[in-house]
């Protein structure tokens, strides 16, 4: 009866060390999980602090970068401000030097501008020069035709031609008028590109067609935004 008594005893005591150590494997295995998980998330963590240093970094570099331009072309301003050529070709007494510039590559397509310059300025007060047509092509994806006027398209399209103007006119004259025209497109504050020249002789006068184009550059926008870094 004894034996069987320290039996049922040992049997209790195995049962009872197996509980134990079932808890503390249990326990550990829980404390583990979240030492794991706490280390994942810490490592997550400390990655992403480094993606927006970095980038703040990037951003600091690039400011410094620009704000030490910014006294060289401060200078190279001052410059063009000496500049005799541009200082004649002002159109106001009153205007900066670099306006000149500004003028001569507008920040927009606007054909009808061009167009009245050529046929009120440039191709006008010529004597023996008459002008027989003139055709100045809006810029596909960047003005659109109505019935009235050029207008600009909300969202230009890029295109191969999107920086210049193609036009075309055609003038009647005796040689030296024909020569003053072309010195006139010569000396235009606006650049012009002859692209094409023909010169046909009828009776006493000559008719020369020309096909040219007259640049732009869009104008440029400098901006801070704000950048999203995510995890």
């Amino acid at each position: 009866m004894a034996a069987k008594d320290a039996a049922i005893r040992k049997r209790t005591q195995i049962a009872k060390a197996n509980r134990t150590m079932f808890t503390w494997v249990a326990v550990v295995s829980v404390v583990f999980g979240f030492a794991l998980v706490g280390s994942i998330f810490l490592a997550q963590k400390i990655f992403f602090n480094e993606k927006v240093l970095a980038e703040k970094n990037n951003t600091i570099t690039i400011l410094n970068k620009d704000n030490s331009s910014v006294s060289e072309l401060e200078s190279q301003v001052r410059v063009l401000d000496t500049n005799q050529a541009l200082a004649l070709a002002k159109a106001k007494p009153t205007d900066q030097a670099i306006q000149v510039i500004l003028d001569a590559l507008p920040s927009d397509a606007n054909s009808l501008a061009l167009g009245a310059s050529l046929q009120n300025v440039l191709l006008k007060g010529i004597n023996g020069l008459s002008l027989q047509s003139l055709q100045v092509d809006p810029v596909v994806g960047v003005e659109s035709l109505n019935t009235s006027s050029f207008v600009q398209s909300a969202t230009p399209v890029k295109s191969t031609t999107q920086s210049q103007i193609t036009f075309r006119f055609s003038v009647k004259g005796n040689e030296g008028a024909l020569k003053e025209a072309l010195t006139r497109l010569e000396r235009s504050i606006r650049a012009i590109d002859i692209t094409s020249l023909t010169i046909e002789n009828q009776g006493s006068d000559r008719l020369m067609t020309v096909e040219a184009r007259a640049f732009y550059e869009p104008v440029r926008t400098v901006e801070l935004k704000n950048k999203v870094v995510k995890p």
